[in-house]
Order: C-alpha cells, then structure tokens, then sequence
C-alpha cells in the first residue's frame, strides 16, 4: 500500500467515488480471482456460477480426501469431469452431481477412467465463467445461469467427439443409491440422480439439450445404439439405473449442451432450460458477468493498492456463492423427504446453510448486501422447522446434517428481527426460537438442567455452553422487543451460563463435570478433534475461553484481577504457536500466538479489545491478522473458506468494521487497510467510508468523524449507517489510546 498525503488522497478518492457511481461495465469483476481459495486447505472451487444459484459448473480433479472435499485442488494437474453442484470451502465432502466429460473417442467398460492431464497455465477462471485446455486437445469452457450449466468443447481434428454424462461420478462421502437417463430424442436426455452422503437422502433430476444431434450413444460404456436404427425418439427410451452414457458426434465442432436441474422432477428440469432459450454462449457468459458486476457493485472500494482491491472483491464474490437456490422458479421443490412444497409470496427455498460459520458475520453482512435475496433466505430456514420440526443448525439439501454446536440459526432470525427486515414473520420466528431452545437433543436438556453441558454427558463442554448461553442472550434481545417479559428475563438468566465454566485461577474456561468439578488433569493447549471426546470443538482452550461476544466486560469482571481480561487477551496473542494430542484438530489454523484465525472460533477476538476501552489495540491487531491470513494466491485463505465466513470477515475488516456481537446491529471499529468505500445500502442511501492518511504504518485510528462532526464512539450502529452519510477515518502510526477509553463510547455489553 502507497501512503499518499492528504490532498493526494482526497482527490483521488473524490475521482475514483465519481467513477464508481457512473456503471461503467465490468469494472469490479477483474478483480476476482476465483482460485484464492483452491490451495492450502480454503476447500473453494473455481468453476463458473452466479450470484447463489442452483448450479456451480465446476471442474473436479478425480480425486478424495478432505482437500477435495469441492471437488478441486490446485495442486491436482487432472479433470475427471465437470460436474454441476460444489459446495464452497467446507469441511466435509459432497454434492459433485451430474458430471460431464468430453472425450476425444467413447470408452467402453474397461476404460471408465476418465482423468485426462492439463496445465494450470492453460486454464482461466472469472465470474461466471471458467476454460482450460486439457491435455488430449480438447477445450473446454463452462458458463452458468441460476439454474442450467452450459458447456462449450472444441474438439481437436480426427477426434470422434464423445460427451459423457456420468452419474456414478462421486468422491468422499456420496454415493449414488438409484440413477437414470431416459433419451427423449437425439438432442434430449433427462434422469435422475439419488444420492446419499453427508446428506443422506438427495435427489437432483436433469435436462441436457444438445446443440447438434447425436449419431449415437452408448449406455453403460457396453452398449452403442445408433439412433437411426434403434432408438425410439416417439416413445423415449428408459435406462434404469443406468450409471452413465456417451453421445457420439459425426459433425464435432464445436459441441454445446445446456444442463438445467431441479430437485423436484424432470418436467421441471426441462422448463429450466428456458432459463437460456438460444445458443449463445458470449450472451450467456456476458449475462453472468453482468450479474456479478451487479452483486459485486454493491459496496465499491477505494485503493491505491491493486492487489488488496483484488483480495477484497474475491472475498466479497465468495461471500455470494452460499447458500444456494433449491427451487425451481415457481419457488416449487421437493424435500429430502420426497414431500413437494412451495414457498410463499412467490419465494425461492435456499440450502446450504452452514451457519456455525456464517452467523457470525456473512448473515450480518446479508442484512447490508442481499436485500433482494435475504427474506427468501430467512424464511427458507423457517420452512425447514415447518418441514422438520426445528430450525436447522447445519442444513445440505434440506436435511439436516447436525453438523457443528450451538443453534445457531437462532442469531441469524434475532439479527434479522432487530433490524426489522421486511417480509419475516417476527412471532412466527420467534416461536421457531424457543423450539431450538428447549429441544430435546443435543444436549440442551442437560444444559437447562445444569446450566452448562457437562463433559460426562457428552463431549464438547466448554464449546456447547458457551455458544447455547450466546444463542439464549438473541432469545432473550427479541423477548424484550416483542414485550414477552417472563421469556426476557427467564433467557437473560441462561445467558449467563458460560459463568459455570470460567476458572478464574487460570483464566480460562474449563470443561466440568455433573458434579460440578472441573475435569482434570488441564492443558490449555490440548487440542481433540473428536467431538465426543473433546472440551472445545474444533481447538482448545485457548481459543474458545473467549466466547462471550455479549457480555464481554462481564466475562472482564470475572477476573480477579482488574486488566485481567485484557492481559489474558495479550497472551493469547503471545503464547507459542502449537497444539498438544494425538488428534490434534486439523481445523484450527492460521496461528499468531494461539489466535486461530483459520477457524470460526477466533474471529471476533480481536475486536474484544474495544469492549475494554483499547480500541487501539484491535485496530493492531485487525491489521496484523489482515496482513498476514489474506492473500491473492490460491492459498490466500488461513483455512477452510466456510461458506463464505472468512471471506465476510475480510469484506467487513478491509473496511474498517466488525460485527463482534452478531446480533445487536453494532459493527466495532478496526484497522481499515482500504481508502475507503461506497456502500450501497438497503435503504437506498449510500454510506460511504473514508480513510485519511492510510498506510502499512498507520493502523490506528487518530480520530474520526461522521457526517463532518467528531464522533467518538468506537462502533457504529447499522440504523445509523440506514440512514446514508460519510464516516471518516484519520489514521495514524501512533495509538491514541484516549479514542474509546470511556464507557460510553464502548461497544455494548449485557450490562448496558
């Protein structure tokens, strides 16, 4: 980053806002480069979508393991297929349906592998769009609209031009239960492909049209039929549990086919190809760019900095990849359970929702950045306890996975009905609520009965209580606002419990027992992946004794020391960098100190500090973290990408923001290391963020000011932002450790 004086600053920031403003086409799209993310363990995909569509085109290596758990890898140098659905940074494998491959002659049953060589030099990705050429010749180019993949192949000469449409294609835990494809004409296929996997009952139904007609076509690579003599275009012809087939072309150049899919028939998978009604692949590709232009204009950064203007916009691309479209356009879908429903109100149903990661910032940034979208996404999680009797903690396809702690949809709902969002039933939530709340699973009836989790019951003490006492202070935010007094103070009172677990000889929270000892012996830097036998999910001590993101001053006053929080924090960032155990969780990553920003746990940490009175030390250690976990490389991520929460903290820090506290609609202060920021907001008002005297040096704030008038105040409130303006950042190389001392410029605790 280039320190530029004032004027120098204000001018360019003054040009580039007037640039901004003027839609200048693909302006913000070159920025994004969708292989940050494929390296390291960020678990991303680099294939051609939209803005969270159904479909995700995207290339996969052939290859297992919980580094292909999308399908891809850039160390990889092989293409198996291209299939249709990804999931985005997770932790855990599935989904991949519908796979195509193009090859240069058909394989028959002896030669099913289809792994075919390329080099990363001859492969190209962008928004909504994605080419590489392979090896054997062949170019391949993939584009995308919400709901149908479209494919382009270049065949080279003499090949005998063979797409193969594979639905046995599947890698780590799916698996295919029953497949068809029936052959409505030699243009037209459609089928069905069951599956189960993480997600143990899934169903997708396809539709492929094809630009050109097919001379023929083999079922099962045993079979060819050519379509003159044998196949009966009228009639169709059925290929039960048929795994695969290949359509053979005479004329081969170029071949492009359209792939639309549903989760409800194939009727409706047939009237998704209208989604592209001619064969046009620059429109298509143009169409989808333009999408993203769109979603990606939604907040335009400033900075002399070209690399972290494309750190930023790939993070804000990732933040709208999940969770993805489910229903056809009617808003139709049929479930997991096979029962076909509807949204309301002409909505669409959502899924993928992995929301141990994502409430703590990707859903806050959905209430500034989805306007559109966000009402269908909050109701899609209430048709899911409409259809399954609770709000989902980790829903993939409609099912429920009970992946991860805490009930975490309950922050996300509370987020939503504090910000009175439009189109949410605020009562019908709310009861929603108070069935995750007092379910009989998971733990939670020994949680009410103890008033923490405890180890003997069930693994993941430390973790569940605190994140259940979290969940309980949302409740408690949206009782007091909807007047229900006796459930205010009743999950005011819960929200306490991560009382039970604090040790204030060591100043750590500690897993205990039924009888109320803690378990010994103690290691703050034991570390067990297994849940059932581990104290803190996904890390240890060290990174989860500091999850109270609502009662941060009150978790201070446990400290039998005063400053002893904030010491405890120092050392946190301090202490050296490993973990002890033999199953080490292989989730907490990207180390300063035992700060784990490669997982979830750790993310609001650093703006603790501002709860305390020393902003100025968030704003250095926002920084820090900013500097050295954010890169624009394949391995920019310091861990799994999750969904999109890594990637939303980055878009909210960049600028100078964090919502430490998911819920209650205040975003802290940290070290913007942007310009500055025009944010399109859902008011229809413009808040704008200006940074002054920025540079590598200078991460603290000397002051600021809101509309041209001193604002003191180390946090600033969503409302406020609502309602348009300029916040304005002078940056300094040196703290000012008098910003946000006092009390009532603090973000707010439980004891407000």
């Amino acid at each position: 980053m280039i320190t530029l004086n004032k004027l120098k600053a204000a001018s360019i920031f003054s040009v580039l806002s007037l640039l901004s403003f003027q839609g200048n086409t693909q302006e913000l799209t070159k920025y994004v480069d969708p292989f940050i993310g494929t390296g390291g363990h960020g678990h991303t995909y680099p294939g051609a979508t939209v803005p969270f569509s159904l479909v995700q085109l995207s290339p996969d290596n052939g290859k297992g393991g919980w580094d292909w758990v999308s399908g891809y890898h850039i160390s990889a140098d092989s293409i198996a297929g291209f299939s249709h659905m990804h999931l985005s940074g997770t932790g855990i494998g599935d989904w991949l349906d519908i796979a195509i491959m193009p090859l240069v002659s058909p394989k028959y049953q002896h030669q099913l592998d289809t792994r075919v060589k390329f080099d990363h030099q001859n492969e190209q990705a962008s928004p909504g769009y994605y080419t590489v050429k392979l090896q054997n010749g062949i170019q391949a180019e993939l584009t995308a609209t919400e709901r149908v993949g479209y494919h382009r192949y270049q065949f080279p000469q003499g090949s005998e031009a063979t797409i193969r449409l594979d639905l046995n294609h599947a890698y780590n835990w799916d698996k295919p239960t029953k497949t068809a494809i029936r052959i409505l004409n030699d243009s037209t296929a459609v089928g069905y492909r069951y599956s189960t996997g993480w997600a143990n009952k899934q169903h997708v139904y396809f539709a492929i049209r094809f630009s050109k007609p097919f001379a023929k076509y083999l079922l099962n690579g045993n079979k060819t039929i050519d379509k003159d003599v044998e196949l009966e275009l009228k009639k169709g012809m059925l290929a039960s549990l048929a795994p695969n087939a290949q359509f053979i072309f005479a004329d081969s150049n170029p071949v492009e086919l359209k792939v639309a899919l549903s989760t409800s028939n194939e009727e409706k998978a047939l009237a998704a190809l209208q989604e592209i009604p001619s064969w046009n692949f620059q429109a298509v590709k143009a169409n989808a760019e333009a999408k993203w232009e769109k979603e990606l204009g939604k907040i335009k950064v400033v900075s002399s900095d070209e690399r972290l203007k494309k750190i930023f916009y790939s993070a804000l691309y990732h933040t709208a990849v999940s969770p993805t479209l489910y229903s056809d356009q009617d808003g139709a879908y049929k479930n997991y359970k096979g029962e076909v429903h509807s949204m309301a109100n002409g909505g669409q149903r959502y899924t993928l929702f992995s929301l141990w990661d994502t409430f703590r910032a990707l859903k806050p940034l959905f209430t500034i950045t989805q306007a559109d979208r966000y009402t269908d996404m909050l109701n899609s999680m209430l048709a899911f306890y409409d259809e399954n009797g609770l709000l989902p903690v980790w829903d993939l396809s409609t099912f429920e996975t009970n992946t991860m702690t805490g009930y975490h949809a309950i922050p996300v709902l509370a987020d939503a009905i504090l910000k009175d969002w439009p189109g949410l039933d605020q009562e019908r939530a709310y009861k929603a609520m108070l069935g995750s709340a007092f379910q009989k699973i998971r733990e939670v009836p020994a949680y009410i009965e103890y008033g923490y989790v405890p180890q003997d019951v069930n693994g993941g003490s430390v973790t569940k209580t605190l994140e259940y006492a979290f969940d309980d202070y949302c409740i408690s935010l949206v009782a007091k606002k909807l007047g229900k007094t006796a459930d205010y103070e009743a999950f005011t009172k819960r929200a306490k419990n991560y009382q039970h677990h604090f040790d204030p000889k060591s100043g750590f929270m500690r897993a205990k027992l039924k009888d109320g000892s803690f378990v010994e012996p103690f290691d703050p830097f034991y570390s067990e992946h297994d849940f059932d036998k581990s104290q803190y999910i996904e890390g240890n001590a060290w990174q989860h004794s500091f999850f109270v993101p609502h009662d941060v001053r009150g978790l201070a006053k446990l400290f039998p020391k005063k400053d002893g929080l904030d010491k405890m924090l120092d050392k946190l960032f301090a202490a050296p960098s490993y973990m002890t155990g033999e199953n080490k969780s292989p989730d907490a990553s990207g180390f300063i100190g035992q700060y784990a920003h490669g997982n979830e746990p750790s993310h609001h940490i650093a703006y603790m500090y501002s709860y305390l009175g020393k902003p100025w030390k968030t704003q250095e250690k926002v920084r820090t973290i900013l500097d050295s976990m954010y890169h624009d490389r394949p391995d920019g991520y310091a861990g799994n990408e999750d969904a999109g929460q890594m990637s939303a903290w980055a878009v909210w820090s960049m600028m100078g923001l964090y919502p430490a506290s998911p819920v209650n609609g205040e975003y802290v202060f940290g070290s913007p290391s942007l310009d500055g920021a025009h944010i399109s907001m859902p008011s229809g008002k413009t808040f704008s963020i200006v940074v002054k005297n920025n540079g590598p040096k200078n991460v603290y704030i000397k002051s600021v000011r809101l509309d041209g008038k001193i604002y003191d105040k180390s946090y600033i409130r969503h409302s406020d932002m609502l309602k348009g303006g300029t916040l304005e950042f002078l940056m300094s190389d040196k703290p000012n450790k008098k910003f946000g001392k006092h009390k009532k410029n603090q973000p707010t605790s439980m004891e407000n």
